[in-house]
Order: structure tokens, then sequence, then C-alpha cells
């Protein structure tokens, strides 16, 4: 964590279980874990139930005594907190994440149920959100869209930020092929959740018409519920042992992972920016990527890699086959694709939340008299 060098951070984020508990992480980070369920279906996520959440989250802060509490969601741990730092005054810092369309599309209720709810979810998220003092978001697309939704602006865009001392050119790809089982030769690599919205199937189907022209290989690191359903399409398509699933891939081998990279691709069209995209571009690897939410705001198109317009897997193939074919193109491409991610150095990034972090509110009322 860089903010770590000069502060004391705390984090509180769910329990892998359903006991709350405290520890010290290697960085020096301190984490609350709070009691929360897994969400049937999703292994990844948790959700920390309502009942009770307050009083831990008044605790929390009661314990720890911070200056400043930033959230990163408008779930209810984040929705408690928030309350809680409210009632004493404290500064609070929200960056929005949030897009009904990462959640909606899994509800069995119909177009017209989903789009009501995706309504809902937006007015909710504004709600929460309003009871902070400063509301940023990753990009300006992405604090346009929260504006627009409702959350009382301005929305400050600063960017997630990537360090460029991790994800670099240098970084070696042997390892990675090696304990994954992933040959050495030309490979479309994506990196993160195998969900719906990610839209994977174009890029597999994209993949298979690739596969006609030239002898490459898809990458899917990550894990997610839509796996067992893309490797069954894979098969369908005759591309099945082409396609290597790494499932889920430690922090620390995400560098050689974009280094056994020769084209990352990233078929989504609901990212408020994109850290995995950030950080394969800060690899020097060249992106093709859908023309759609704030993936324009990274990707060049013609410059550091190319769009495509979404959905459609024969404009991807024909843009990831004008990489694969042409070495150099790509190459010159990825060189371009890191001086566009050092503009987005986690340095400045850590710059920018400290002077939100410096200002100061008013003197609080005392928590007695809130409670």
């Amino acid at each position: 964590m860089a903010l770590t060098a000069r502060h004391e951070v705390h984090v509180a984020v769910p329990s892998t279980t359903r006991r709350s508990h405290t520890g010290m992480t290697r960085d020096g980070v301190v984490e609350h874990r709070v009691r929360s369920l897994s969400i049937p279906g999703h292994p990844g996520f948790r959700f920390c139930p309502p009942l009770g959440l307050r009083a831990e989250a008044r605790r929390i802060l009661d314990e720890v005594q911070p200056d400043v509490l930033h959230v990163q969601s408008h779930f209810p741990l984040c929705r408690a907190l928030i309350e809680a730092a409210n009632e004493r005054g404290l500064l609070v810092v929200a960056t929005n994440h949030f897009m009904p369309e990462n959640l909606v599309h899994y509800l069995p209720i119909g177009d017209a149920g989903r789009q009501g709810v995706h309504g809902w979810a937006w007015r909710d998220a504004a709600r929460v959100l309003g009871r902070a003092d400063i509301v940023t978001a990753p990009t300006p697309y992405a604090a346009a869209l929260a504006t627009v939704a409702g959350v009382p602006g301005p929305v400050l865009p600063i960017s997630n930020g990537v360090d460029l001392s991790r994800f670099r050119e240098q970084a070696t790809a042997g390892e990675f092929r090696l304990r994954y089982g992933v040959p050495d030769k030309p490979a479309i690599t994506y990196v993160g959740r195998l969900d719906a919205e990610k839209n994977l199937d174009v890029v597999i189907r994209a993949f298979a018409a690739v596969r006609r022209s030239i002898d490459a290989q898809l990458v899917l690191v990550g894990a997610g519920a839509e796996r067992r359903g893309l490797s069954a399409l894979a098969a369908g398509l005759g591309v099945g042992e082409h396609v290597t699933f790494t499932g889920y891939v430690a922090d620390s081998d995400l560098p050689s992972a974009y280094a056994a990279t020769t084209v990352f691709v990233n078929a989504g069209t609901a990212e408020l920016q994109s850290l995995v995209t950030l950080e394969a571009m800060a690899s020097a690897r060249p992106v093709v990527a859908a023309d759609a939410a704030a993936l324009p705001h990274l990707v060049e198109n013609d410059v550091t890699g190319y769009l495509f317009p979404p959905g459609d897997s024969d404009a991807l193939a024909g843009r990831l086959l004008a990489l694969l074919c042409d070495p150099q193109l790509a190459q010159g491409m990825g060189r371009k694709a890191r001086a566009v991610a050092e503009q987005h150095d986690e340095t400045r990034t850590v710059a920018a939340f400290e002077q939100l972090y410096a200002i100061r509110k008013a003197p609080a009322r005392p928590v007695e008299a809130a409670a």
C-alpha cells in the first residue's frame, strides 16, 4: 500500500467467515475483517448482513479514531461506516466503482424488471454517496455517469493508478508459462472475472476466427461463474485445446502473466476504468478493447491498440490478427501504451487523495447526541 509509508492505514472488509477479526498484513495495513456470508453461485463475493453492522462500524471507528474515512462502495459495510463517520463528524471521501450493469443481468426478472432495478440501484447509490463530503470516480466518464445518475457533484475524476515499478516491459514470462501450462507462442490474454458482463463469449468466437489464420493461443486469467460455459463454447468451436483457463492467479504472478502476453483483450461494456487494462498497458502490451464505457479513455484507436464495436466478434478478430501478424506494430503500440500508463502513476493518485484527506471539517457534535 502506497499510503503506509506516511500514514497509519486501517481497512474494513468482509471476513471470509461468519466471524469478525482484526490483524495486520505484511504491508503494514491493519485489516478489520467483518463477519459476512457467501453469495450463492459467486464464491468470490461476500455479503455483510445488515443486522449488527452499524454497531460494528461504530466499534471500528471508535477503536481506530481515524482522521478520514475513505469508502470504495455504497454497499452495506461502507454504508454503515459512512453513517458512523457522519455521527462523529469525520471527513468522508467516497470513490464510486459501481455500475448496475455489473449486477442486474444476473436477475431472472426480464428486461423490464432489470431496467427498473437499474434505476433503483442508481438512486440508492446516489442517496448513500450523497452523505460523503467528497465523491470521486476513476475516470471522467465514471464521474459524469455518477453525476447524471444523481450523485451530488462535483464528482472528481481521480485514476485508480498503477504501480509502474511492478508492471513493466522487463518482467519475465517463463515462470508463469511453466506454472500454468501456457505454451511459448503468440498469446491473446484476458485478466479478470469470468462473468457475463465481460463478454468473453465474444472473445472466444473471435479467437476461433483468429486460429484459422495463425497458430495463437487464448489465455483467460481468473475465475468466475461463466467458466464452464466458456469452456464448452471453446470446445464446440474446435479451439478448446488452444484456450488456457488458469483459474485464480495470485497477485504476485500478474506481472509475469502480462509478460507472456502478445495482445491484451477486453470486451467488457461496463468498465469504469479497468485496472487490468491499465496494468497490461503499463507492461507495454497493446490492447484491443470494446469501444464502450470508459475503455476509450485508455485505449486510443490505432495508437495504443484498437477499439472494436461491442459484441462484434468478426471485427475483434480482425483487430487481433493485425497485431498478431505484425510483431513490430504490436511492440510499437505497446510502447505507446506504456507512455499512456505512465500518466496514471499511482504516486499521482496517492498525492491527489492526500490533498483531499488534508481537508478539515467543522468540529463534530458529540457522538452521544447523535446516537
